[in-house]
């Protein structure tokens, strides 16, 4: 790879350290727990591994594993795995290795949503479960930002080189059945920030307001067919 290249999203991903906020992390809890975490599970993009080490806490049954292009964090639980490598490439891991993969709000950081698919699916082993979290470009939030300002909310310039891919529910549709996976369905955060004022949630105005609308993050679940 160009040396220029490799700095650059090393740098990138230095920006943020993969760390993400409280709803993101429940959201990611509460699919787990209903569709069940189970045998070997990576965290794919675990920046400084928060949420690797929140899933072995939730999950102790589980063999759980994080990658990143970052380096293995010091304060990692030593059963945690680490597998270091530039996202944006192959995973160096053999195929059918994992039976669940978390990607939480990775998607976003790397340049070709469709390499990553594809090497998800070859990750997974055949029945895996893959779950992927991003912005949610289609809330009242972010779709007033891209009337207004001509960007989704997330992807001002305040917000680059971090985060350049924006994707919507058909994108991951389209995505996920090229790569092979079956049907996708949508979980939302059911927290979001008012347009110009971010910081304030609708359900702190109205608590019922959920969904699609009221979101400021989304999860798109998919399985690997059997064999």
């Amino acid at each position: 790879m160009d040396k220029a290249l490799e700095d650059y999203r090393m740098k990138a991903a230095e920006v943020t350290r993969g760390t993400s906020a409280e709803p993101v992390y429940n959201l990611v809890l509460r699919i787990c727990r209903e569709r069940g975490l189970r045998g070997k599970v990576l965290d794919y993009g675990s920046g400084i591994g928060t949420l690797p080490g929140i899933l072995h806490t939730a999950f102790p049954e589980a063999e759980m594993w994080a990658a990143d292009i970052l380096p293995r964090p010091a304060e990692l639980k030593p059963e945690i795995g680490w597998i270091q490598g530039d996202l944006n490439n192959s995973l160096p891991s053999p195929d059918a290795s994992f039976d669940v993969i978390v990607s939480s709000e990775v998607i976003e950081h790397l340049e070709n949503p469709r390499a990553m698919y594809r090497d998800l699916f070859r990750l997974l082993k055949p029945g895996g479960l893959l779950i992927v979290t991003t912005p949610n470009q289609e809330s009242i939030r972010s779709l007033s930002a891209l009337l207004l300002a001509g960007h989704f909310a997330y992807f001002s310039d305040n917000c680059y080189p971090a985060h350049i891919t924006a994707l919507v529910r058909k994108d991951f549709e389209r995505i996920a059945k090229e790569a092979g996976f079956g049907p996708v369905a949508f979980e939302f955060s059911d927290i979001g920030g008012i347009p110009k004022a971010p910081n304030v949630k609708w359900q702190a105005v109205l608590p019922f307001l959920k969904g699609r609308w009221f979101s400021d993050n989304i999860a798109a679940i998919c399985t690997k067919p059997q064999a």
